[in-house]
């Protein structure tokens, strides 16, 4: 099939290409994003790549309809960026990628929670101008602490795999109750009591209507004075001005976010050269115990190998015929 990418960037060229042999799809990669104004630009694909900060709203899919697109092919998790109303009353069908490496953002909320903690992003500016001073760089054992999982997904899972590794007590809140969590040890509860309880909440839970701004001024108020924060799921689960209201005050003692919730306009690009305009973000980088990386938490070998191995085949599905295993619907 003829497949047009969209925000492609030089490590998805790499994998894809390295990937497609075994398909043998005709890639066509675009660095620009998905949008009103670019979706003229996949005419003739039958089948359009698009990722999570994209714009498939209903009328860039009828545009790609127009074009003769049949198929929207997410390279990631994430469907929240697409009406999937609008896809199924133009025919378009839509397929994701669900589990591409749990273990790769896992780890990657590790990460932050440790740099957090032993201020290692510190440390390491610290040294290089010669400064060897350790006052303000004290951490805390992470072994004994209560962390709170909200999701308990692939990746929720195996962040709690790791963190009862650290010898942590894991309080987990999920819709669903997944008997592995039972094996690992999690201690399944209610958002009061893990908000209460937590030293350590980490995200881990798709954007729905129900998980917008789940965390705001009220979750925030019912959490430990001095809790760590961690975000590697999806930006609008936070609300953001609640959350700088929690860093002035304290309650937050840390924040961790490898996502934000207007981040399509900065991610994935070089603003370096650039005035940001958004001021909400800009304060959230003059707080000292706010770490934020910009949506990294999936970049892994591991994982993009992954990632173009399964969206490959969603693609060879969809022309064979096959069933849709990664279908998205309404």
């Amino acid at each position: 099939m003829n497949v047009t990418f969209f925000n492609a960037k030089p490590y998805d060229k790499q994998f894809f290409e390295a990937a497609n042999p075994e398909f043998g799809h005709q890639l066509k990669f675009l660095e620009v994003p998905l949008n009103e104004h670019t979706a003229v630009l996949a005419k003739d694909a039958e089948a359009v790549c698009a990722f999570v900060n994209d714009h498939a709203d209903a009328a860039v899919l009828r545009l790609l309809a127009e074009g003769g697109t049949r198929l929207i092919a997410m390279r990631c998790a994430g469907y929240n960026n697409v009406d999937l109303k609008a896809a199924a009353e133009l025919g378009l069908k839509v397929v994701r990628v669900p589990a591409y490496s749990p273990h790769a953002v896992a780890e990657h909320a590790l990460a932050l929670i440790l740099t957090l903690n032993r201020k290692t992003h510190r440390a390491y500016n610290r040294v290089r101008e010669g400064n060897f001073a350790l006052t303000g760089l004290m951490g805390f054992d992470l072994h004994g602490r209560t962390v709170g999982l909200i999701g308990l997904g692939k990746i929720g899972l195996v962040t709690a795999r790791i963190l009862k590794g650290f010898g942590c007590r894991v309080l987990g809140f999920d819709i669903q109750h997944e008997a592995e969590a039972d094996e690992i040890g999690v201690e399944f509860t209610d958002l009061d009591t893990l908000f209460a309880q937590s030293d350590i909440i980490s995200l881990h839970c798709p954007l729905t209507p129900h998980t917008f701004h789940l965390i705001n001024d009220e979750a925030i108020a019912k959490m430990k004075d001095g809790v760590m924060l961690i975000n590697t799921s999806r930006g609008a689960i936070i609300d953001t001005k609640a959350v700088i209201k929690g860093l002035k005050c304290e309650k937050i003692k840390y924040l961790g976010l490898d996502v934000y919730e207007e981040e399509g306009d900065l991610f994935f690009e070089d603003m370096s050269a650039k005035v940001i305009q958004d001021d909400v973000f800009m304060r959230l980088l003059s707080f000292n115990n706010v770490l934020i990386t910009g949506h990294q938490a999936f970049l892994t070998s591991d994982a993009l190998q992954n990632i173009a191995h399964i969206t490959l085949q969603n693609i060879s599905d969809f022309e064979h015929g096959q069933a849709l295993t990664n279908q998205v619907l309404p």
